[in-house]
This record gives C-alpha cells, sequence and structure tokens, in this order.
C-alpha cells in the first residue's frame, strides 16, 4: 500500500513541518537557473536586455547555455541586483569564498 509522503508529514508535529518547508526552500533556491533568478526579480528578458544593452535573444541565449564567462555571469547577476561570488567547498573544511573575481575587469 502506498502512503503518499503529504500524508507522513501532516502527522508530523507542527515544528518540524515547518523546519522541514524551511529547508526544502533552502534546497530550491539554491538551484535556480538564471531564469529562474531573472523571474523572481521580476523582470522580461526585455527589460534585463536594456539593462544590459544587448538584445533580447542575448538574453535568452545566455538563459539557455550552462558555460559561461565569469565576467558574463557576473553582469547578468549585476543587471539584476546581485552581486556574483564564487564559493569553493570541501568536504573537509568550511566554504572559502574566491577573491580576485569581484575585480575582473568589465
Amino acid at each position: 500500500m502506498v502512503n503518499p509522503l503529504g500524508n507522513k508529514l501532516s502527522h508530523l508535529p507542527e515544528k518540524r513541518r515547518e523546519t522541514i518547508q524551511a529547508r526544502a526552500e533552502q534546497l530550491i533556491a539554491e538551484e535556480l537557473s538564471l531564469r529562474d533568478l531573472r523571474l523572481a526579480r521580476k523582470l522580461t528578458q526585455e527589460k534585463l536586455a536594456e539593462l544590459l544593452h544587448i538584445r533580447q535573444e542575448s538574453v535568452s541565449r545566455i538563459e539557455k547555455r550552462s558555460d559561461l564567462h565569469l565576467s558574463t555571469l557576473r553582469e547578468f547577476v549585476k543587471a539584476m541586483g546581485g552581486e556574483l561570488r564564487l564559493v569553493v567547498e570541501f568536504l573537509d573544511r568550511p566554504p572559502i569564498i574566491l577573491s580576485g573575481f569581484q575585480d575582473l575587469p568589465e
């Protein structure tokens, strides 16, 4: 017999359900695509293209790529009002923010 996840969650204490929901939202937020970021910022491709001084078609292509220059990614994030940081993670130590990439020539 199948027991849907919703049934299992409904039997957990409220505090535990809230903790699970918060963690789920955190994991989802960590896995957003550039398109998802743009939509979360309530920007159209046209508006972002205007901010970047490129064509809408270029924004579409950038959002579909899996391999970008850091400078392109940084400008894309900056146009949305964010800041790009590179974080290196190892299993045996805390995350490290890689320096030197913030000052790349534009």
